[in-house]
């Protein structure tokens, strides 16, 4: 039971940086020598009280579980570091709630339902999950996410909003690159830059017809013979995140759905069935099961069209014929993605892809997503690819790119004229360090804090136990 608990936790981790799990608290009571003036008691097992949060030793053992359930290494953390970073959270929520720096309870379990439905995919179905995590419902687990959310998302507001308006100058930028040493300047990895052309082969007006009559076909099953809108979910929909579940999502306004889905899903009154409408990830009817305020429970079916396979081979020969253009001069890579790629986020910039960090036009090989790597590992420099299939991961139709280097940077010390944009950051996130230590060192002054005698001799990097 404790490595599932874990594992939830462990799921979440990463992003909460520590844990807050009210009901696994051990505070055991223990009653003083007798033969003291007076009878203290003591609460077992508690390491840091920050305002009106209190951490226990229990807290710690369980955020160092989940870091190596997640596969972190632990050789260089101790109980110290670990504590120090609770504190700072648990400083962080503090402060929002003292600031009005509030979190709705709409937002919270919104976060919630898309990490219910995240795990409930991993592990196979809602029941499953429930019984892994050793929870006896639905109500229990989501209140324990609750908790971890809403602390995540305090903590996550205050330090917005602390560095929020801070900005640097190209004065301030150039000061910092020049005090950094010559022999310290920091050495960015090899890095890409990528262009693309890409076509989209579309199914035909038959096929889209096809499946709107299908859904429709559904829908009046449901309505007129009583067919359970679940059942079909599960039979028909091409949504692999909720096939398990019977398409049943639960939703507000914040989750974080495309917005032609969410205009339909509150549109609809409980237990309506709306007509089938497209998105980008192909047409769907929504029923609604539950209206809890701001909150829906709802079922949905997805159905895609077919491509035909004429489709797919029209997009690559148009490709062939676009690279070949290309190559014989008639166009350049720029102009030819300007006139002919199905991809507006690309083909107005020449086909540059953009990072999506930073959105610098560079990517660094070893942090370059796996999937785009594998795509452009053996282009040659001034070489354009043959057509590339990108399947859809949402089971949808695959799209077609030639693809070409269009900058390769070897591994280099820091130039300042090549690389503003990365020392832009570094000056940046200096910046804002500065700020949040400054802002830490005023609020733990300003702020009731108390650290058990165990504690005490802790290295903290902030002044937690007060002179």
């Amino acid at each position: 039971m404790i490595k599932k608990n874990r594992a939830l936790w462990a799921f979440v981790f990463l992003t909460t940086a520590g844990v807050l799990q009210a009901q696994d608290q051990d505070e055991s009571m223990a009653v003083n020598d007798s033969t003291s003036s007076t009878n203290k008691v003591k609460l077992d097992g508690i390491s840091a009280v920050i305002g009106d949060y209190v951490i226990l030793e229990s807290d710690i053992d369980k955020t160092l579980i989940d870091l190596k359930t997640q596969g972190a290494s632990t050789q260089d953390i101790t109980r110290c570091s670990l504590l120090g970073k609770l504190m700072e959270d648990r400083l962080y929520a503090h402060q929002a709630v003292q600031d009005s720096l509030l979190v709705s309870d709409d937002q919270v379990n919104a976060a919630s339902d898309g990490q219910i439905q995240q795990l409930s995919q991993q592990i196979g179905s809602v029941e499953k999950m429930l019984r892994y995590y050793n929870k006896p419902d639905m109500e229990s687990f989501r209140q324990e996410l609750f908790e971890i959310n809403k602390l995540r998302m305090l903590s996550e507001k205050m330090q917005s909003n602390i560095v929020e308006e801070i900005e640097v100058t190209p004065e301030e930028v150039r000061q910092f690159f020049n005090k950094i040493p010559e022999d310290e300047r920091p050495v960015f990895g090899a890095e890409l830059e990528i262009a693309q052309i890409v076509k989209q082969p579309e199914a035909t007006e038959e096929e889209k017809q096809k499946v709107i009559n299908q859904l429709k076909e559904i829908k009046q099953d449901v309505l007129e013979n009583e067919a359970s809108f679940k059942v079909k979910a599960i039979l028909y929909t091409r949504d692999d995140a909720s096939r398990a579940n019977g398409g049943f999502y639960t939703m507000t306004r914040e989750t974080p759905f495309v917005k032609e889905f969410k205009d339909v899903a509150f549109s609809l009154q409980e237990g309506e069935i709306s007509e089938p409408f497209k998105t980008i990830f192909g047409y769907h009817i929504i029923y609604i099961e539950k209206i809890r305020g701001q909150e829906v429970d709802l079922r949905h079916i997805l159905l895609i069209p077919e491509v035909s396979k004429a489709a797919i081979d029209e997009a690559v020969q148009e490709l062939d014929s676009i690279r070949q253009q290309i190559i014989d001069g008639k166009y350049t890579f720029a102009e030819a993605a300007l006139n002919f790629s199905d991809e507006k986020e690309t083909k107005f910039d020449g086909g540059l892809l953009r990072n999506p960090i930073n959105f610098d036009s560079r990517f660094e090989l070893t942090k370059m997503d796996p999937t785009l790597y594998n795509q452009v590992r053996n282009i040659k420099d001034g070489e354009i690819s043959r057509p590339i299939r990108e399947d859809d991961p949402r089971g949808g139709a695959p799209k077609f790119k030639i693809m070409k280097i269009s900058n390769r940077y070897d591994e280099h010390k820091a130039d300042f004229a090549k690389d503003y944009i990365k020392i832009q950051e570094l000056a940046l996130r200096e910046k804002q360090f500065k700020a949040i230590k400054e802002w830490m060192d005023k609020r733990i002054e300003d702020t009731y804090i108390h650290v058990n005698t165990e504690n005490r001799d802790c290295d903290f990097a902030n002044n937690w136990v007060k002179e």
